[in-house]
């Protein structure tokens, strides 16, 4: 399997003059989506689109996403936009569209992260297994060897801070996590026993620790000792919707693990017939 990486436009201008013009901000904000091939379509919140412009301003002069997160701030946000009562939900919108739309521009443009800048290369990499909406894999990178998943099109993919493919179509996420929180002594047995079983499903949270583990690797490569800690505090954070979108998930792999076990369970017993 070949997979071509995404090229990661290199700043325009910096973050104190965007913040500044938001017409350059709206340019730097066109270019980054086209060049990712990403959607860059400014959402309706209570009737009005939302000034992706002072989203932007107001959260990384609080620190950035994670940080407004972490600290519980996008109450605070929301009340900048000055919503209709009737506005529900309000500050969850904000945090899925920021997300969605700003979060990795916020990476490149305020925290200055190296992305490769102009070029693409090539990975290579093998599917580990399957589940109903995609693959998971490995990818060989130069030295770094990277897991993920890689969603089939039209499958929408869990949110994700590292998704910096397309996120229409083949977006893979990488989840670099601990192999032994994810898999553990159900994967011994396995290994142990017969290689043809189906692999073990994974939890809703197993989907989120690995999405925030390979967020937090990027972030803070030297605290790895703290991820586990953060990110159980970060699941603790989320809404009751956002959890949903993971568990989803986890129901979906439960069903691809059932329907994997019945076909094993049928192909053994006519392997046993045939004898």
């Amino acid at each position: 399997m070949m997979s071509q990486a995404a090229i990661i436009p290199t700043p325009m201008a910096s973050h104190e003059k965007i913040v500044n013009d938001p017409t350059l901000f709206m340019e730097c904000l066109k270019n980054f989506h086209s060049v990712l091939s990403t959607k860059n379509t400014i959402p309706v919140i209570g009737g009005k689109e939302l000034d992706l412009h002072v989203l932007y301003v107001e959260v990384t002069k609080r620190g950035g996403f994670d940080k407004v997160v972490a600290e519980k701030k996008w109450r605070e946000v929301s009340s900048v936009f000055s919503f209709s009562p009737t506005t529900t939900s309000a500050s969850y919108a904000l945090r899925k569209h920021y997300f969605t739309l700003l979060h990795h521009f916020e990476q490149v443009y305020f925290f200055r992260h190296n992305f490769p800048g102009s070029r693409c290369f090539q990975a290579e990499g093998t599917i580990d297994a399957k589940f109903d909406c995609g693959y998971f894999v490995s990818m060989k990178m130069g030295s770094e060897v990277l897991s993920g998943v890689l969603y089939h099109p039209h499958q929408q993919a869990p949110s994700s801070s590292s998704k910096l493919a397309a996120q229409n179509c083949n977006a893979v996420v990488p989840y670099n996590a601990p192999r032994h929180h994810h898999t553990g002594r159900r994967n011994r047995r396995r290994k142990n026993g017969d290689p043809n079983h189906p692999k073990a499903n994974r939890s809703g949270y197993n989907f989120f620790f690995a999405e925030k583990h390979a967020m937090l690797k990027s972030l803070y490569p030297h605290k790895e000792r703290e991820f586990t800690k953060m990110i159980g505090e970060s699941w603790n954070n989320l809404s009751p919707e956002e959890k949903m979108v993971y568990q989803n998930y986890g129901v979906k792999d439960k069903e691809r693990y059932q329907k994997e076990l019945k076909e094993y369970k049928e192909r053994k017993m006519t392997e046993s017939a045939s004898y």
